[in-house]
């Protein structure tokens, strides 16, 4: 059995190891080697690098330990169903630090209960973090209204969807070909041919 400490933070400026020592500290009580993950990537991604490592290299019965739930998942609740899942899938137990239910493993009918309730916690928790994500952007959205600030937001590239037209019309290539030809990705394709009404 091994404890795979993870933790994150959304940005290089913000420190992800802030909770480390803590958490190295609390995975002595579970006598097992510990493995640290540490990730820079915003919890609202279902796939970030460090955590698909963590998962994959999981094994039955290890844990996984977190410092809250918001570190593990600020996911849409159908992604944190696809992580729930992944996480079962693999046999991890989710322990989070600042959660004392998921410290210790009951079991009978105290464990069986302990299980449920845990699960409420955890998903009511994982709610909580993605509405204060999305209240935290509105505030920022908010505020750069106010400010006068105008986002220009990404150019299109006139050239590539000038031939994207072209192949388009020229209608003997699929839209997989296009892509792949023009060097751009298929929902652009998509949106060219939207756009034009192709």
């Amino acid at each position: 059995m091994a404890v795979r400490i993870y933790v994150r933070a959304s940005t290089k400026e913000q420190d992800a190891e802030r909770a480390l020592s803590d958490l190295i500290e609390f995975s002595k009580s579970y006598s097992a080697e510990y493995v640290e993950y540490i990730e820079n990537e915003s919890g609202t991604k279902l796939n970030r690098p460090i955590l698909t490592r963590l998962l994959n290299d999981s094994k039955q019965g290890d844990i996984l330990l977190v410092e809250s739930v918001d570190r593990l998942s600020r996911l849409e609740q159908a992604d944190f169903e696809v992580l729930k899942q992944q996480i079962k899938s693999k046999g991890l137990r989710l322990v989070v630090a600042d959660l004392p239910t998921t410290h210790v493993v009951n079991s009978g009918m105290t464990g069986e209960i302990l299980n449920v309730i845990n699960a409420m916690l955890i998903d009511l928790l994982a709610t909580m973090a993605k509405l204060d994500n999305d209240k935290r952007r509105e505030r920022i959205k908010q505020g750069l209204e106010r400010s006068g600030y105008k986002p220009t937001g990404k150019k299109a590239n006139t050239a590539k969807h000038e031939r994207i037209k072209q192949l388009l019309a020229a209608g003997n290539m699929t839209k997989e070909e296009i892509a792949k030809a023009v060097g751009c990705g298929i929902a652009t394709v998509y949106r060219v041919t939207k756009q034009n009404k192709i």
